[in-house]
């Protein structure tokens, strides 16, 4: 996807949960070496949301973080797009509500995705044809999880919670989108039935035949395309679902650990699902100069990947705010907590009246 006038990133921001769970606390609990579970995944805690945080207030915290560090009304937005595979309602729409919260229903279009970790990006992809058609001003694309995962599970060592808000328009944009792809087949790596609380996951399957596959694929489409190299770029942001796939991807592409350690959270926060390369890729933003070149593949199970191709521009200087905090600011506000009231949290104690 290309456009014939200059599309991109206007502004951005981040939140997290401020309470985190070490692996070792949660191997405790199941009879196993947690400790060495977490040097496996490389993943030293995780964000867990508290009892009143939820995808809406994740999403409301950033996209309204995202509006003051532009100085943008609410009534300047034209269109929400909420990704997230947590969303609180089955049938009620997280995006109007978050659009309402911050001042800018009614909304001529909003919806909710659903693509596991890559559904905040595919709002990324929806925003651009809107904004470069001429349809609106600018589009709010967010990407938010509380993700799940079952008690015991090797998901519970790295599901966790968090999110980030993108304003998408055509004027003053502080990073051009110089090109988008997507590579999407039917892989059956992860899924979660209706009604049902936890995901099931096909182990070793989510790997090779899935992650590997199509992030190499996506990548390399959008390099062909962009007419570019890994050494082209300065950054690199790759899905996170553990901090050992992105850094093997990166290295079987042709990307160093340089490019890609300003983007790689997880081992600080877990694994975000459609929060995950929204935050990552807000972490680097956090970082660049005019002219940084950063190259994006978000990845969702079931399977597909958005790849985009970014370019900073002057006006990176302009939108620091320092009423509103870094990704790395918001991260270093942790408090650790007991298995005993991570459970209570997530609800993992059923029973009582």
């Amino acid at each position: 996807m290309k456009t014939e006038e200059k599309v991109g990133i206007k502004s951005y921001a981040g939140y997290v949960p401020r309470y985190r769970i070490k692996p070792k606390e949660i191997g405790e609990v199941w009879g196993k070496d947690g400790e060495n579970m977490g040097k496996g995944l490389r993943i030293n805690s995780k964000s867990v949301p508290s009892p009143d945080e939820d995808v809406i207030t994740i999403a409301t915290q950033a996209a309204r973080w995202a509006m003051e560090r532009a100085r943008i009304k609410g009534i300047d937005i034209g269109a929400i797009y909420v990704g997230s595979e947590s969303h609180p309602y089955a049938v009620k729409p997280t995006a109007t509500i978050v659009g309402a919260a911050i001042g800018a229903t009614p909304l001529m279009t909003a919806a909710d995705y659903e693509f596991a970790c890559k559904a905040g990006t595919a709002g990324f992809q929806t925003c651009m044809g809107l904004v470069s058609s001429g349809m609106i001003k600018n589009g709010m694309a967010i990407g938010a999880d509380t993700s799940q995962g079952a008690p015991g599970d090797a998901l519970e060592y790295s599901a966790a919670a968090g999110g980030a808000a993108y304003i998408i328009g055509t004027e003053d944009i502080l990073a051009e989108i110089k090109h988008t792809c997507s590579f999407t087949t039917d892989t059956p790596d992860f899924w979660r039935r209706e009604g049902q609380k936890y995901p099931s996951h096909g182990g070793r399957f989510t790997g090779k035949p899935a992650y590997f596959k199509h992030i190499t694929e996506c990548t390399n489409n959008l390099m062909e395309e962009s007419e570019t190299v890994p050494d082209d770029y300065d950054y690199a942001v790759f899905h996170q679902p553990n901090g050992k796939f992105p850094a093997k991807v990166a290295k079987k592409l042709g990307f160093s650990k340089e490019q890609i350690d300003p983007g790689l959270l997880v081992t600080r926060i877990g694994n975000t699902y459609s929060g995950a390369v929204p935050l990552g890729l807000a972490a680097t933003l956090d970082q660049t100069e005019p002219g940084d070149r950063i190259l994006v593949t978000a990845y969702g199970s079931g399977a597909g990947c958005d790849s985009f191709d970014i370019e900073v521009t002057e006006n990176i200087k302009k939108i620091k705010n320092d009423e509103v905090p870094t990704i790395q600011e918001v991260i270093s506000d942790e408090e650790f907590i007991p298995y005993s009231i991570y459970a209570k949290f997530r609800r993992k104690i059923e029973g009582g009246h």
